[in-house]
């Protein structure tokens, strides 16, 4: 017996994809598949931070307001905004106006400057696990929201000075970022 559900399309998938069209546009082309980048990884870091007590759905639909907003998600352009511009983002209702949130974002950019090219990438694949040993998961119940894992990760991110990544937030970048693969065992995009 499986959790997956089927679409509109027939197509069985995992049934958080199924709610909305956005859901299963981001379920079908993203979620889960790797993401490899320094620019690309902290933007998807600082997402998953910006998610943190509100739903997905609310960071997808305004994922380009963000992008608008945080110049890309270039780390050294992020890098070098100032008070004003943190103010203004304040002000930006195309994005998650959360003063916490946003002071980390520019504050990991920083961090992040110092770091050699490809090093958070790097740094963020090494937490990887060995998919032989990770069954895909058949329901909903199998899948984690914190692993061994994710807490090393948010451990050593924080160590270097990465501010808003908790194991969950962690675990969430992990699988949006295709280091795991929590697909249920009968959808559709399992394994692409």
């Amino acid at each position: 017996m499986t959790d997956a559900l089927a679409g509109a399309d027939g197509a069985l998938r995992c049934p958080w994809a199924l709610s909305t069209e956005d859901y299963v546009a981001y379920h079908d082309e993203e979620w889960g598949r790797p993401v490899h980048g320094d620019d690309a990884l902290y933007e998807r870091l600082c997402l998953e931070a910006f998610q943190s007590g509100l739903s997905w759905i609310t960071i997808l639909r305004r994922r380009e307001g963000f992008r608008t907003a945080f110049a890309g998600f270039e780390i050294a352009k992020v890098a070098t905004f100032t008070d004003a511009d943190k103010e203004r983002l304040l002000l930006d209702p195309g994005i998650i106006r959360n003063r916490a949130k946003i002071e980390a974002t520019v504050a990991n950019a920083r961090v992040l400057t110092g770091w050699a090219p490809g090093e958070l990438d790097e740094l963020i694949w090494s937490f990887a696990p060995d998919p032989a040993a990770r069954p895909a998961p058949k329901g909903l119940a199998d899948v984690q929201a914190v692993t061994d894992e994710s807490t090393a990760l948010s451990k050593t991110l924080k160590k270097r000075g990465i501010r808003f990544v908790g194991p969950t937030t962690a675990y969430a970048l992990m699988q949006a970022c295709g280091l795991v693969d929590d697909h249920l065992a009968d959808c559709v995009a399992r394994g692409r």
